[in-house]
């Protein structure tokens, strides 16, 4: 199968089959969004769902973060990842967010990330679904999904599956195939065992094809 045909027939089903979604991370305003990806890394989004209501209640901008003690963030946030350095981060980005942009969420994606604890990643979830901007965040799901399916070829880095999404992926519809990578790879094609049988793109992904000739080789040889 060409490239451009596994792209066009990938976006064909989930504009069908997904054509609104969206992040399942909850939040009211752009610092509340950076607040909650900052703490998704390495953690669900169902855990970070239930620590950010008290959070954002006790701190709902970057002013009364910045005022906050590490300590009390970390008491908001000990049940996910890494609540030690994610504390400190939270703390650091609101300061700087407060002196460099008047408390205002930047939306460059190299502003982003001179703010503590914002990478790559999580500066382009904040301009993609914030800003709508053309960007392809790159986490676990997307790289993982990307390569099974043959969107990608051999990608050795979250860099290299961003630049070749955003290459054949129309700049329009990249801020919600985001979307549609990370659900795809969050219900059905997991780490370990995807749902194959459950999938509805299984007649264009390339992990897919490579199983069913091995079990058609098998069945000969036997």
């Amino acid at each position: 199968m060409q490239t451009k045909e596994r792209y066009d027939r990938l976006i064909e089903y989930f504009e069908r089959e997904r054509p609104t979604a969206q992040s399942e991370l909850n939040y009211d305003n752009p610092f509340q969004l950076l607040v909650a990806v900052m703490l998704s890394a390495q953690c669900t989004d169902k855990r970070v769902n239930m620590v950010t209501p008290p959070l954002f209640a006790a701190m709902p901008d970057a002013t009364t973060m910045a005022a906050a003690s590490v300590e009390e963030i970390y008491g908001y946030i000990r049940s996910v990842s890494y609540p030690n350095s994610k504390s400190r981060h939270l703390k650091a980005m609101a300061e700087k967010l407060l002196a460099d942009f008047d408390g205002v969420v930047p939306d460059s994606v190299e502003q982003l990330q001179t703010l503590p604890g914002v990478g790559r990643k999580t500066a382009n979830v904040i301009a993609a679904v914030i800003f709508n901007q053309s960007v392809m965040p790159v986490d676990t799901h997307v790289f993982r999904v990307s390569n099974r399916i043959g969107l990608t070829t051999n990608s050795k880095t979250p860099l290299q599956t961003e630049l070749t999404l955003e290459k054949h992926i129309p700049a329009e519809k990249i801020p919600i195939a985001h979307h549609w990578l990370i659900l795809h790879g969050r219900y059905v094609c997991t780490a370990r065992a995807p749902h194959c049988a459950e999938c509805g793109i299984s007649d264009i992904c390339r992990h897919h094809q490579r199983n069913q000739n091995s079990s058609k080789t098998r069945i000969k040889k036997s």
